[in-house]
């Protein structure tokens, strides 16, 4: 049985242009009402995912940062898995590589961030991931479609997923994962079941167990349907 549900956000119950899709959101208050843990995992800041779970209606167990941080419950203690130092200097590498390209880095959010740093997809992501390997860096790039992030290795939405599996007593084959994007890939290769919603890229799709046939925010509902359809049934 599907204890809790690890779901992505931007991309995965939103639209393209980042606005929340109705339907998800009602969906999830239905399986928090079931009592059906609800995850939130993104590459966001704590304090968006604290506003969003307050406004969506779940108990504020979450991961952020692609993995870098993660909570069970608004009262847990936040556990940070990332190495922010390392980052930072492969962020200064970057950044003065594409200087000398007249391009300057627009970073998001740093001074809210313990783990990852994120900055504006105004460059290649490709090019920035042949400079982290060529210098070998101990970083990754992630390209989420809407920021470039830079994370430890060996951090990521899975390794979290697996550590709030534990302090939920959980089972990892007991959870529903649902992602969009190559930062989803660890967590939906982790789950006991994976799902890509139709807008992933080719990647993340063939690391799900299920892609759905909508996409976006849709997607997700179709999952949910699918997987819980006792509790839309009614």
């Amino acid at each position: 049985m599907l204890k809790a549900l690890v779901t992505d956000v931007d991309g995965t119950i939103t639209d393209r242009r980042r606005r929340i899709n109705t339907a998800a959101v009602e969906a999830i208050r239905t399986l928090v009402d079931a009592g059906i843990t609800v995850v939130f995992a993104s590459g966001n800041i704590v304090c968006f995912m604290d506003a969003l779970c307050k406004m969506v209606g779940t108990d504020g167990t979450i991961i952020g940062e692609n993995g870098g941080v993660y909570r069970r419950g608004f009262p847990g203690t936040l556990r940070i898995a990332g190495d922010r130092e390392a980052c930072l200097a492969a962020f200064e590498e970057l950044k003065d590589y594409f200087a000398r390209k007249d391009v300057e880095l627009e970073p998001f959010g740093a001074q809210y961030r313990f783990a990852d740093v994120a900055f504006a997809r105004n460059i290649d992501p490709d090019e920035a991931k042949a400079v982290i390997r060529d210098r070998r860096l101990p970083v990754r790039v992630l390209d989420t479609g809407f920021a470039i992030h830079l994370q430890a290795l060996g951090v990521s939405k899975g390794t979290a997923m697996r550590e709030l599996a534990g302090e939920m007593e959980l089972s990892l084959a007991e959870i529903l994962a649902v992602g969009d994007s190559e930062n989803d890939i660890e967590m939906l290769k982790a789950a006991g079941i994976g799902v890509a919603v139709a807008n992933a890229p080719a990647e993340t799709r063939s690391a799900a167990d299920l892609v759905t046939e909508n996409a976006y925010g849709d997607g997700f509902v179709e999952a949910v349907k699918k997987y819980y359809p006792d509790l839309f049934s009614r």
